[in-house]
């Protein structure tokens, strides 16, 4: 503390001493303009004359911060009329005047009572007076000083952030701006050099260097290595006094961190990995991971994994988990412990980005061995075929074998199979298996045309492992044998037209039949048709082979009668051309019924040919005409001759519609009916 007061009051004295000097100067040139023929009025209205101005003063100084014991002086008013006798009175106003600063009224020296703080207000504006000291008498007119705060170095200078944070890439160039920091002193900038600031590294050298003017901090090593150290703590000073012994001084902690790029290239912990599978696993299925170790991160450290060679890239995927960078080894195709036990892959790990600044540190990438060996597992038993499809002829004899299916254990402890059939797929139980030798035989004879497929599934287990099941489908087609005779593909029935005997034969027949076989093709078709040999000279009918599977039935006469004979039964053989062959006998009804001139249908009734027992149109019109006079004279009054007439007339009623079938052009007898009718009615 005392060294600071003696420090204060050395400046002190200096202060003034520059001051008396610029004092005596502008004493000499400035402060003493002339006023000769200037008129003043005083208090009282009288009217002064000077013959010159005798003020002694302009601008004061007062050093900031003093603290000695006694008031500084900060100036002395004096005027020339001053005899020194004390009749002028000096008075002081304005700002502070009073409180601040004080005078001796008598000797004009002024004081500053208080410390003044630069920082706070640099300068303070007073009007001074000479006024007599008895009349109160102005003497000179009111004139206005400043009293300037002069500074002193009692600021530190001080940083904008406490903390500063800033960032620069790794591997950066010597000299590569990092960032700026600023300071700032609260001291006067245009008086000495309190404000005059110079920066300075106290911390994070031989990493950075600051510029001492500017405060831009900048790398000072070449290859600074992220991956060796990230983060600095960097410790800048701001002094003032242009850097030199007695200045103050502030600091800021800067915080750098080194960013990433990829100068780094993947590269896997171990040359070879060992992995395993077992043979029952499915495709899809993990089968491990590698992981190639990148110090760089973001994407500068995403790498990404190939199966580039190796026995195992056809059975064998590998994909990139990005989340954790491991390369994910999994099954592609199932593998047969049998058949192969071991694979072994080549692994590629690269990296996804790369900075072409720093392609010579490559390559970027890195290879390993994979060595994958096949676990033997308990597979179930394989058949020696997806499926099967086995044959046997409808009727065969119970136990008749129909074929075998096969299975064996894929393990190497070759497990004895057992067969059996799933009853689900066999309800009727038309077969069964030998449970040791897979033989599958009949339990019923089949008939192909109830069904000519059958589907069954055949389990094999191991003996010791009811769990290790397989199942295959076995298709049993039932093989046709000719043991169905063929048959009239419908109900057929023939017409014949009656006729004279002198009318000549149609050509055309009178129907056309065709037959069905239950059986196969092989056994059925082609149909061949003929009469019974008993009938083959049948005198009436005859059969004609159309060889297409069908046959023409044929009159070998004319003059059918339906008063002979209204119905013939014709057998027919059918024969198929299966072997041996297959026949039988179907009857054809042929039916003689009357015809019109056209050979047009129009009757096959049995009452129809009565009328032809020698009654003509005539005859009926006169016994009709009988029925009709009789009604007409009263027969009605005879109850029992009515009866009579009424069942005759039903009669003849009966016997005309069967002859208007056959006359249908004889219109008018449709007249006597109808008045026969309603006569009898009567």
């Amino acid at each position: 503390m005392k060294e600071n007061y003696c420090l204060q009051a050395a400046l002190v004295c200096l202060g003034m001493l520059c001051h008396s000097q610029a004092f005596t100067t502008e004493r000499r040139s400035h402060l003493r303009p002339s006023f000769h023929g200037h008129h003043e009025k005083g208090k009282e209205g009288q009217v002064l004359q000077r013959s010159k101005r005798g003020w002694v003063w302009n601008q004061f100084f007062v050093i900031e911060e003093y603290t000695g014991p006694d008031p500084v002086l900060v100036g002395r008013l004096h005027s020339d009329i001053d005899s020194g006798d004390g009749n002028i009175k000096y008075i002081l106003s304005g700002e502070g005047a009073g409180t601040i600063f004080v005078i001796d009224d008598k000797s004009g020296n002024i004081h500053a009572t208080k410390t003044l703080d630069r920082e706070e207000r640099a300068q303070y504006t007073l009007m001074a007076q000479a006024v007599d000291r008895d009349t109160n008498r102005p003497l000179e007119p009111p004139s206005e000083f400043i009293v300037k705060v002069q500074d002193i170095n009692d600021n530190p200078p001080e940083f904008l952030h406490e903390t500063y944070h800033a960032n620069v890439p790794e591997r950066s160039n010597v000299g590569t701006s990092v960032i700026q920091v600023t300071a700032s002193d609260a001291d006067d900038p245009t008086y000495g050099n309190s404000a005059k600031l110079v920066y300075s590294i106290l911390e994070g050298q031989p990493y950075f260097s600051v510029e001492a003017q500017t405060g831009i901090i900048r790398t000072a090593l070449p290859n600074m290595d992220r991956e060796a150290k990230e983060e600095y703590h960097v410790v800048i000073q701001a002094k003032d006094m242009g850097g030199h012994m007695g200045g103050l001084s502030g600091t800021t902690k800067v915080t750098i961190t080194l960013t990433d790029v990829n100068d780094n290239p993947p590269k896997f912990p171990q040359s070879v990995y060992q992995m395993s599978v077992s043979e029952a696993a499915v495709p899809g299925e993990e089968v491990g991971r590698v992981k190639a170790k990148d110090p760089d991160i973001g994407e500068n450290g995403l790498v990404t994994y190939n199966i580039v060679d190796g026995d195992g890239m056809e059975l064998f995927e590998i994909t990139t988990d990005y989340e954790t960078q491991e390369g994910v080894v999994k099954l592609k195709k199932p593998v047969d412990f049998e058949t192969k036990r071991a694979y072994s892959l080549k692994v590629e790990a690269a990296n996804v980005h790369i900075d072409p600044k720093f392609i010579s540190n490559g390559p970027f990438k890195d290879t390993v061995t994979v060595k994958i060996a096949v676990e033997d597992a308990d597979e179930p038993p394989m058949f020696l075929a997806p499926s099967y499809v086995h044959e046997v002829q409808e009727n065969a004899a119970a136990g008749t074998v129909v074929g075998r299916v096969h299975a064996k254990d894929p393990d190497a402890a070759n497990s004895p199979i057992r067969y059996s059939i799933d009853r689900h797929t066999d309800l009727d139980r038309f077969f069964t298996i030998n449970p040791e030798d897979g033989f599958i035989k009949t339990t019923k004879p089949l008939d192909r045309e109830e069904t000519a497929w059958l589907n069954i599934s055949v389990f094999a287990a191991e003996i010791h492992n009811r769990h290790q099941e397989a199942k295959v489908p076995v298709a049993i087609r039932v093989l046709d044998v000719n043991d169905n005779a063929p048959k009239f593909a419908a109900p057929y029935e023939g017409f014949i037209c009656e006729s004279d005997q002198t009318k000549p034969l149609s050509n055309q027949p009178i129907v056309t039949i065709s037959a069905d076989d239950k059986d196969d093709t092989a056994n059925g078709p082609r149909f061949i048709f003929s009469l019974p040999p008993e009938i083959i000279h049948n005198p009436n009918f005859t059969v004609r082979d159309n060889r297409d599977n069908t046959a023409g039935v044929y009159a070998r006469r004319g003059g059918f009668s339906r008063q002979k004979q209204d119905l013939y039964l014709l057998p027919i053989v059918i024969s198929d051309g299966g072997f041996p062959p297959m026949s039988s006998t179907n009857t054809l009804s042929i039916k003689v019924c009357g015809c019109d001139v056209n050979g047009a249908l129009l009757s096959c009734n049995a009452e129809a040919y009565i009328l032809n027992a020698g009654l003509s149109t005539g005859a009926l019109i006169a016994i009709l005409a009988c029925i009709v006079i009789l009604l007409g004279k009263g027969l009605n009054g005879i109850p029992s001759l009515r009866e009579e007439m009424r069942l005759l007339h039903l009669r003849f009623q009966l016997t005309l519609f069967s002859y208007v079938q056959i006359n249908r052009r004889l219109g008018l007898l449709g007249i006597f009916i109808n008045f026969s009718s309603a006569t009898c009615h009567r």
